[in-house]
């Protein structure tokens, strides 16, 4: 009967559990937990591949030499072989399980089939994590992906447990962003028979300020993961966080790195030892809470019985939460941040939504996009979106934090990002001098890394297809990050090209070959970024030229200087005591370049920060650039093309003005 089976099952976890905790630690071996291998892969025993194996060695041999921490880099003759990665181990664990833990998780890699042929992988086990990439990660705070897990149990009066958790979690991260170890403990006494144990670690070689970042990020996703229960942990790739109430980590962290507990010498006649008190508890509350969870597990098995007698179990586990569900947030919570949606919250206004500023419980500051009723689109497109966006880590790319979908309410959330839109600033005509040429090309360069990893260095092969200036956010320090995905597409790992009958974007910044046939490809975000550099030299709209005597567009204006061999009167007044004038040069010939007619004339994003990054790399001459369709009614556009033309209001207010509209089947 299935009864029987289920309470065989939870009769082997109990009798697992005391085991466990009644072994000696002599006999402790790291535990797994999850692991995230990305299928962008490379092929079995090529360089790449090799050099996985040359940094494993590294890594191994470094943890069994009493580190706890170790990152390296195994270089290749070809750039793109080179492998950079780390282990961390946590911060209470003995060196020897440390050791142990290291050389478990890269052999678990190394025989795993699609890790070992990817270029990205992380693997977390209880007492270590260990990873490795394509791109130098060291020093980056990389978020995604997030594993979420549990302690099943509930915990009663919810209210204020999240609030104590919240505020000593706080009180722990502050703590450990300041310290060398990037690793901190904390307890919080809840009731005279209950204690709150949280543990929080960083990579060391994180700032302070990255640190924070991290494990804030860490904490605010605690409620989506493990709400009201009694146990809960976020793991990500550069910081994890963790709360119970029982002791799960060393308090002792001074002790000897030994596996065996020291005996008491005074005490150990016939060679025998005591078992401290501390040990005694070690042992007694993990078997206690074992048997409470034994009988709600009894509890809990009856009651599905009942109802799901004749239905199929899914085998999934139970403690993992999927990379989407760990993301939602509840509208209560969403309400609470943005104090109901107040006016005074309000960043601004685009054609898809509303975008307001908001405070989570955890402290941190956030941007949240509230679909409009009208946006188009359905909850599974939404969520399929969220689970795209979720999964891309870039420092050029805006980090979306989580999402709400509850009735007809869709909502985004979003990292909050200081300095508003690139179209605010460089359209500006007072804004637009704070922009001097050192962050004007430091924009085109961080546009350019992160197009370019969409394109060809993320897991997946993402299209964004409306890259434009009021999508490009700009932080504290001017860095650009790339948003807005709701027009994106997926392609395949051969694919190279795809059709649409719904046009979607904005004129101005639309490929021909999109415009008039409905054809998109890498190409066409590549036509996008050649308007825009040329927008940021100049510091004009495209559409700022039209119905003027100087020209029908910006790229027509442009390449009318080139050919007249004066391309530095393009460039805005505001540079003329900042710019580099081989560097401004470089940058128009690039732009022409990418806005070529013909998709094939135009370099792929590899080759753009190529050209960006080096003065040895040798550029065609261009020829005239497309020039975009004037008229929304244009005669020669194909019947059943339909277009819908971004209507982002893009001199709004807006912080993160993240445009959705309907999305074609994946």
């Amino acid at each position: 009967m299935a009864w029987n089976s289920s309470f065989k099952l939870i009769f082997l976890f109990v009798l697992v559990n005391f085991l466990s905790f009644a072994t000696p630690k002599a006999q402790q071996v790291p535990t797994f937990l999850a692991q995230d291998c990305p299928s962008n892969g490379t092929t079995a025993n090529s360089t790449f591949q090799i050099n996985i194996r040359t940094l494993f060695s590294s890594l191994s041999s470094n943890a069994t030499a009493n580190n706890v921490f170790y990152n390296s880099t195994v270089a290749g003759a070809n750039p793109s072989d080179t492998v950079y990665g780390l282990f961390m181990c946590r911060g209470d664990v003995p060196f020897q399980l440390c050791g142990q833990c290291v050389i478990n998780a890269t052999q678990k890699l190394s025989s795993d089939l699609q890790c070992s042929l990817s270029k990205q992988a992380v693997i977390w086990y209880d007492e270590c994590m260990v990873r490795y990439s394509n791109r130098s990660f060291f020093s980056t705070v990389d978020t995604r992906p997030a594993i979420g897990l549990l302690n099943s149990a509930n915990i009663s009066n919810q209210a204020n447990f999240m609030r104590l958790m919240f505020d000593t979690m706080n009180e722990t991260a502050d703590e450990a962003a300041i310290g060398a170890k990037k690793y901190a403990t904390k307890q919080a006494n809840i009731s005279g028979f209950q204690t709150l144990y949280c543990l929080v670690q960083c990579t060391p070689d994180l700032s302070t300020q990255g640190c924070r970042s991290c494990l804030s990020d860490a904490i605010g996703l605690l409620p989506w993961c493990c709400e009201g229960k009694q146990g809960g942990r976020i793991l990500n790739p550069s910081c994890n966080v963790r709360y119970d109430l029982y002791p799960f980590y060393r308090t002792n962290v001074s002790a000897p790195p030994a596996s065996v507990p020291p005996t008491d010498s005074s005490n150990s006649g016939g060679g025998g030892s005591e078992i401290s008190p501390g040990t005694i508890v070690a042992i007694v509350v993990p078997i206690t809470v074992a048997v409470l969870l034994f009988i709600v597990g009894i509890w809990l098995l009856s009651k599905r019985a009942a109802k799901k007698r004749n239905s199929a179990q899914d085998p999934k586990t139970e403690t993992e939460i999927s990379a989407v569900e760990s993301l939602r947030f509840d509208f209560s919570t969403i309400e609470a941040a943005t104090d109901k949606f107040s006016d005074a919250n309000k960043l601004g206004e685009g054609g898809f939504g509303e975008v307001y500023k908001g405070l989570l419980p955890s402290g941190q500051e956030v941007a949240v996009k509230r679909l409009s009723k009208n946006s188009g689109q359905g909850g599974t497109e939404f969520k399929n979106e969220v689970e795209v966006v979720a999964k891309l880590q870039h420092k050029n790319l805006v980090r979306l934090l989580g999402f709400c979908l509850e009735g007809e309410e869709k909502i985004l959330v979003y990292e909050f990002v200081a300095n508003k839109s690139l179209d605010y600033i460089l359209f500006d005509p007072e804004k637009q001098k704070s922009l001097d040429w050192t962050r004007r090309y430091k924009i085109v360069e961080g546009i350019a890394r992160g197009i370019q990893y969409l394109h060809e260095d993320s897991r997946l092969k993402i299209i964004h297809r409306d890259l434009k200036a009021s999508n490009v956010l700009l932080d504290g320090d001017m860095n650009p990050k790339i948003s807005d995905f709701g027009m994106a597409r997926i392609f395949g790992v051969d694919q190279t090209q795809a059709n649409t009958n719904r046009i979607v974007g904005t004129y101005g910044y639309m490929s021909p070959e999109y415009a008039m046939h409905g054809e998109y490809s890498a190409k066409s975000d590549v036509y996008s970024f050649g308007v825009l550099i040329l927008e940021i030299i100049s510091g004009k709209r495209n559409s700022s030229f039209y119905e003027t005597d100087v020209a029908e567009d910006l790229l027509s204006y442009a390449w009318k200087l080139w050919k007249d061999e004066a391309p530095l009167e393009l460039m805005d007044q505001s540079l003329r005591e900042s710019y580099t004038r081989n560097e401004v040069i470089r940058c128009i010939h690039i732009g022409l370049l990418c806005v070529q007619e013909d998709p094939i004339d135009r370099p792929t994003m590899a080759s753009v920060v190529l050209m960006l990054d080096s003065y040895s790399v040798t550029l065609q001459v261009p020829n005239q650039p497309a020039f975009y369709i004037n008229s929304r009614t244009e005669p020669n556009m194909p019947k059943g093309l339909k277009i819908d033309q971004s209507t982002t209001n893009s001199t709004s207010k807006s912080v993160n003005d993240m445009s959705v509209s309907e999305v074609d089947p994946r």
